[in-house]
């Protein structure tokens, strides 16, 4: 599997601005790839003012994501603020080719900048099936959580989409190799660049790893695409030769 990893600039609270420079960014792909992958809020940057950038499931970003997804015959996967049932979500949607959604939405909200005030936490764990492999995105803070993200599901990638600022950048590259490890799972990392409204810094650290913690694609801080292919035969080889997720716990998640 081809995955395109979008590390980009965003502009505050500009889903408009932002939906035509990511549109830039995916019309710039010479080559096919199987997933395009975009930051956390792509369309907003890590807003708590959730009111003046949320969109309904019916309106023009998703609309847009499924037109592009068709056009480039490709999935498309990024999180979004969602309004619904006169609630805030910070949703993460898998855009099929077909037009199929899929969507996660965030469930360890970000207490430290106040999103668990304005946004509804999710409770549900999702694991997209595509192209043969079995993919688990989750969002930022997840990060900081493993007994959530454990592969329990024999998942083959892990996806996180951030807004992970600067000052933690530390922390971000150390968790990605870690839930890599101990899941035996391909992992990545989709981060922004570039200043946010609150002088926030983000030096992006996009990355991949696979599962001995071994970079494909190692953690660069401009703004840029990076192409990574992924081997299931390679991985499912590995778990079988070194089957260390067969003596994994088990746990129950309670979701309240």
């Amino acid at each position: 599997m081809k995955i395109a990893l979008i590390q980009t600039p965003l502009f505050w609270e500009n889903p408009n601005k932002n939906r035509a420079y990511v549109n830039e960014k995916i019309n710039s792909i010479s080559q096919y790839v199987d997933l395009i992958v975009l930051p956390e809020m792509f369309t907003s940057g890590f807003t708590m003012n959730p009111k003046n950038v949320a969109e309904t499931m019916q309106a023009e970003t998703i609309s847009w994501l499924k037109k592009l997804a068709k056009d480039k015959n490709c999935a498309i996967t990024g999180s979004v603020v969602i309004e619904e049932n006169k609630h805030y979500y910070n949703r993460l949607v898998f855009v099929f080719p077909s037009g199929e959604i899929q969507t996660y939405d965030k469930r360890h909200l970000f207490t430290l900048a106040g999103e668990d005030k304005v946004y509804t936490f999710g409770k549900n764990k999702l694991i997209v099936e595509y192209k043969g492999f079995k993919i688990c995105p989750l969002i930022c803070y997840d990060l900081r959580f493993p007994v959530f993200s454990r592969n329990v599901e024999d998942y083959d990638v892990l996806i996180y989409v951030a807004n992970w600022p600067k000052p933690r950048i530390n922390a971000w590259d150390i968790l990605l190799k870690a839930r890599a490890v101990e899941n035996m799972s391909y992992v990545i990392g989709v981060n922004r660049v570039g200043l946010d409204d609150n002088n926030l810094e983000y030096v992006g650290h996009s990355q991949a790893i696979d599962f001995l913690g071994n970079f494909i694609q190692e953690p660069q801080e401009t703004e840029e695409i990076f192409i990574v292919e992924l081997d299931k035969e390679k991985l499912l080889e590995t778990r079988s030769k070194l089957a260390f997720l067969n003596d994994k716990d088990q746990f129950e998640i309670r979701t309240s």
